[in-house]
């Protein structure tokens, strides 16, 4: 049975590491269970150029690099290292079941198995995740299913990873970060090392997303660890 996560994309600046972060969980061999709130579908074509229809989306309008740069030498280690064959060039093979399969949410969708703690899952990301979406998890508004899913997985005691994107901040989202953490989430903040060798924007990504893998107990090659 494949490892499986929750992907909520929300409004705050950073489209990127969400949808690096799609690419190497599905890399990696986990199921995906993804929703996007409506301003993390602005931002997605605001940043990324993309667009999504929240209401019959298609991957193939997220994933773009599949079709842009089939060939991935990190994904590739990664979908080695997970069992994958890496036979095909796309970095995004749903054949025989071995990379991981993306099941796709609406956001209004109460109705959605993420939205019932009975519905198993090892984790979810929140990435990235809006000072509004932080908000409404701390105090309980489960408003959508974003807020929801992140409510089920405090109260069943799973991981919930928070990866905030936003500068400066306010004492009120000090405030909401803190409690959030005190309520037994990862606050996560999109703050990339340079310790690594950073020659691209993508070597910056990868280093946010390799730590949201850490958390997520995935093996990766996607950074240079400090002391390598």
């Amino acid at each position: 049975m494949k490892p499986t996560v929750v992907l909520a994309i929300t409004g705050a600046s950073g489209a990127i590491y969400a949808e690096r972060l799609l690419e190497v969980l599905i890399a990696a061999g986990w199921d995906v269970h993804l929703t996007i709130s409506p301003a993390g579908r602005l931002v997605l074509k605001q940043e990324l150029d993309v667009s999504v229809d929240l209401d019959d989306f298609q991957i193939s309008s997220l994933l773009l690099s599949a079709d842009a740069n089939p060939s991935d030498s990190k994904l590739d280690l990664m979908r080695s290292a997970a069992g994958i064959s890496t036979e095909e060039s796309s970095v995004l093979s749903f054949s025989k079941g071995e990379a991981g399969e993306v099941h796709y949410h609406h956001y209004q969708d109460f109705m959605a198995p993420i939205a019932s703690g009975s519905f198993m899952t090892d984790a979810m990301v929140i990435c990235p995740c809006s000072g509004t979406t932080l908000g409404a998890i701390v105090h309980g508004l489960s408003t959508n299913l974003i807020h929801r899913a992140a409510d089920v997985h405090l109260k069943e005691r799973r991981k919930l990873i928070i990866v905030p994107r936003e500068t400066p901040i306010s004492s009120i989202h000090l405030g909401n970060l803190k409690r959030a953490a005190d309520a037994g989430a990862v606050v996560l903040p999109a703050m990339p090392g340079f310790y690594h060798g950073v020659k691209t924007i993508r070597d910056l990504v990868d280093f946010v997303v390799g730590r949201i893998c850490d958390q997520l107990g995935i093996k990766h090659t996607l950074m240079r660890r400090w002391g390598d």
